[in-house]
């Protein structure tokens, strides 16, 4: 995994755990790799990889088994979009309106791209 200086390793962790569970990878009630295993095939220290993984149980994305490991929330797909959307709204919108401005472009030619990239996706 290539990390980026923008942002907290752990939260890339996560960004990273969140996709594997909502592209289905991970599924609900499943075992996830251990603090040990996700922090060793990222070549990252453990206690990134934990704080990662405290930060996840803390939003309802995962749980714990005592003794068995940590498992995907039956519900944590749309705990994760809930959070993402949070994100987006905070972090990037601001950030993309801001452009807009700089640029002058209006809302209709993004809302035509919008529609242009959706009929390529399709």
């Amino acid at each position: 995994m290539d990390f980026k200086t923008n942002k907290p390793i752990y939260m890339q962790i996560v960004d990273l755990c969140f996709g594997k569970i909502l592209t289905g990878e991970w599924k609900d009630d499943e075992r996830i790799p251990s603090v040990r295993e996700l922090g060793a095939s990222l070549q990252v220290n453990p206690n990134t990889a934990m704080r990662a993984f405290e930060y996840m149980q803390a939003e309802d994305v995962i749980y714990i088994k005592r003794g068995m490991g940590y498992y995907v929330q039956k519900n944590a797909r749309k705990q994760i979009v809930k959070l993402q959307k949070e994100e987006f709204f905070k972090d990037v919108l601001p950030e993309a309106f801001r452009t807009m401005l700089l640029l002058n472009i209006d809302i209709n030619e993004i809302v035509e791209k919008y529609e242009s990239y959706k009929n390529e996706q399709s």
